[in-house]
């Protein structure tokens, strides 16, 4: 397993920045190779990416959602991923959003891509365009306010 940790600081209070990243479906807006997100339930996403050339898909379970604080997801079938998004208040019109995310790179292209910090750097880009996507906005586009919590958390 690879892993990847990237932050980034938005220019908007920590709800508002939340409340967007809730909003899956808008991932495509600004995550590259991200095709389509459906979600399917509460807790179940649907993604449909590009990766080296190649299109794939795959469902990830949100295993925890606290409001303005964490998601937390992992993959159930096709492509190995997991992470967490954490939101933290730096002040009233500040937040930083940082990312960590686990992946099992298959294939050579997705190794090399792997050793040459492809994924990092894509990861890194998104969040820089996730930036611009909520400060360019005079509001967020939706919210979702629920928690998920996985039993025994």
């Amino acid at each position: 397993m690879s892993q990847t940790d990237q932050f980034i600081e938005v220019n908007r209070p920590v709800s508002t920045v939340y409340n967007q990243y809730t909003q899956f479906e808008e991932f495509p807006r600004f995550m590259e190779g991200v095709e389509r997100v459906h979600q399917i339930r509460d807790d179940l996403l649907h993604w449909v990416v590009e990766i080296g050339g190649k299109r794939r898909e795959f469902d990830a379970k949100i295993t925890e959602q606290i409001p303005e604080k964490r998601i937390a997801w992992t993959s159930t079938d096709g492509k190995t991923t997991s992470g967490v998004v954490t939101f933290h208040y730096v002040d009233p019109q500040k937040t930083r959003v940082a990312v960590q995310m686990s992946y099992d790179p298959e294939g050579i292209a997705e190794n090399v891509a792997d050793w040459l910090g492809i994924v990092s750097a894509r990861v890194k880009g998104d969040l820089q365009r996730f930036k611009e996507f909520v400060e360019n906005r005079p509001q967020e586009t939706g919210a979702w306010r629920g928690e998920i919590r996985e039993p025994g958390r």
